[in-house]
């Protein structure tokens, strides 16, 4: 590892405890507002622990075409955090064991990374029944060497799942950037031609939406009305599912909520649309998140908090699925962003 490099994960370790130290203190410690452990132990639901492993989510790498304002993996071009392929190597072979059902693919830009399709081609043949990819889209229009992506998840019966702030240019560049809108749309519209997301298509294509200020999503059903109507009129795009995801307080996010001023108030509403419904649902429970150097975490949200699972087996290379299920899965603050409202999770809500 260079010396660049350490000082890049020092400096990122710094971050990191400075994100749990706000979320430890402050409003939780002086008890104006419960803790996580505490409101879920009024519904007797501490300790959280897993139920049946269903998805290996996987990140490839936090590198990058974006940087987006609220992105919780602080990802872009100048990150060079990169699976290898010895890590993804060990992934295969709990892959070829487990009893997941479900290879959930992520980044960063999950594409960029330079094994990719050579990882997406080895896993495909180890009998995982869904087989996402989550894209930002605009991969797919950012060099000619990406252009064959439509194709090749097609050819592998990928499961996209791609982010999509709205159904209008400004909105969606204020999050993401300029020209980002206008380059989502023709990724849409390509993977529309190759079959994925037409009506009764068994490519699946999802769009992910998340709210671009301190405040919560409105109702997953509603939006998801709201965005088919108005990108098949205005671009003649179809997609099958619209996931409504709450912005949890970590990484950018939570910088940009303390520069405005608007840390405190999000908490309060967070923890004011507390639903102990969606404990149970949330998906840590069914759900191990493997970093891009083979940790293992309960979550991705996690993960950016370097929270590794309460375990033994932390690393890929040590993978124990029965030890794994034993454990009790770390929470904090953030987490009252995935029992919010209807609940949130990377397959929207979940209440």
């Amino acid at each position: 590892m260079t010396i660049k490099s350490l000082q890049k994960r020092e400096s990122d370790l710094a971050n990191t405890n400075r994100q749990l130290d706000i979320l430890s203190n402050g409003i939780f410690k002086s008890g104006e507002l419960p803790t996580f452990k505490d409101k879920i132990s009024e519904t007797n639901q501490f300790p959280l622990t897993p139920k049946k492993l269903e998805i290996l989510q996987i990140n490839l790498g936090y590198m990058c075409n974006q940087v987006c304002e609220h992105c919780h993996v602080d990802a872009g071009p100048d990150r060079k955090e990169i699976m290898t392929r010895e890590t993804m190597l060990q992934c295969l072979a709990v892959i070829e064991n487990t009893g997941a059902h479900t290879l959930d693919l992520t980044g960063g830009a999950p594409e960029m990374n330079p094994d990719f399709k050579w990882f997406v081609h080895e896993a495909s043949k180890a009998g995982i029944k869904d087989f996402i990819v989550r894209s930002n889209l605009t991969i797919i229009r950012a060099n000619k060497k990406y252009y064959d992506l439509p194709d090749f998840f097609k050819e592998h019966n990928v499961h996209v799942i791609s982010s999509m702030p709205h159904y209008t240019r400004g909105k969606t560049d204020k999050q993401r950037g300029s020209g980002v809108f206008d380059k989502s749309v023709k990724a849409l519209q390509e993977l529309n031609e190759r079959g994925y997301g037409r009506p009764g298509s068994n490519l699946r294509l999802d769009l992910v939406y998340n709210p671009s200020g301190a405040y919560l999503p409105g109702d997953q059903d509603a939006l998801e009305k709201d965005f088919k109507k108005a990108l098949k009129e205005d671009f003649d795009i179809d997609f099958h599912n619209l996931f409504a995801i709450t912005n949890l307080p970590i990484a950018r996010f939570l910088d940009y909520l303390i520069a405005s001023e608007n840390y405190e108030d999000y908490m309060h509403s967070l923890v004011e649309a507390y639903n102990p419904a969606a404990v149970s649902s949330v998906m840590c429970t069914n759900t191990i998140s493997i970093s891009w150097d083979g940790w293992l975490y309960d979550c991705d949200f996690n993960q950016m908090l370097d929270l590794k699972v309460a375990s033994k087996v932390q690393h890929i290379s040590e993978y124990n699925e029965d030890l794994l299920n034993d454990r009790t899965i770390r929470t904090s603050q953030h987490c009252y962003g995935c029992t919010a409202g209807s609940g949130s999770s990377c397959q929207g809500s979940v209440a």
